[in-house]
Order: structure tokens, then C-alpha cells, then sequence
């Protein structure tokens, strides 16, 4: 399990895109638990192939992503308090 964080800077359009893509790209691979914020479940190499695309999409003199690495036993590190319903990421997920 990774916690993806990002922030981009959105102060011209090509900004706003790169936000857009970020987001995107994050959609497609992990669950979005806040914002700017998602949790992935991959494998080792799943997860690799996705921050590569990442770090690729952003303007690292303008942007920043942060990867937490929480391991196996995810479960005990993560505490969910307030709105929006936190989900099981190993349960079964209807689309």
C-alpha cells in the first residue's frame, strides 16, 4: 500500500493541465481518498511503472509528489476520522 500525494501549480494553463494528467493518471491506478490524495494496492512493479509516468508529468521546479510507503500491514497504520466513507481496498469494489 502507497499514499500518493501531489500539488501542482496552477498558475497558467499548462499548470492546470499537468494538474489534469496527474489526476487522471492517479484515477487509473489508485483510489482517491482526499483531493490530491489516493491510496494505491499494487505490486512492486505495478506501482514503479506509475510513479515513472508520474514524475514524468510533472514540472519538478513547480510541482511535488510525495509517495508513503505503508507496507504490508497497511490496515493498523491508517485511521480514518469525519465525512466520506473509507473503503476496503482488498473487499470487493462494484463499479
Amino acid at each position: 500500500m502507497v499514499l500518493i500525494s501531489y500539488d501542482v501549480s496552477t498558475i497558467d494553463d499548462a499548470g492546470k493541465t499537468r494538474l489534469r494528467k496527474v489526476a487522471k493518471e492517479c484515477q487509473n491506478h489508485a483510489q482517491r481518498v482526499q483531493n490530491s490524495v489516493f491510496e494505491a494496492n499494487l505490486d512492486y512493479s505495478s506501482f514503479l511503472k506509475l510513479k515513472d509516468r508520474l514524475v514524468k508529468l510533472i514540472d519538478k521546479s513547480k510541482d511535488s509528489l510525495r509517495f508513503y510507503y505503508l507496507g504490508n500491514n497497511w490496515k493498523k497504520r491508517v485511521e480514518h476520522i469525519g465525512a466520506k466513507e473509507t473503503y476496503d481496498s482488498e473487499g470487493v469494489i462494484i463499479i
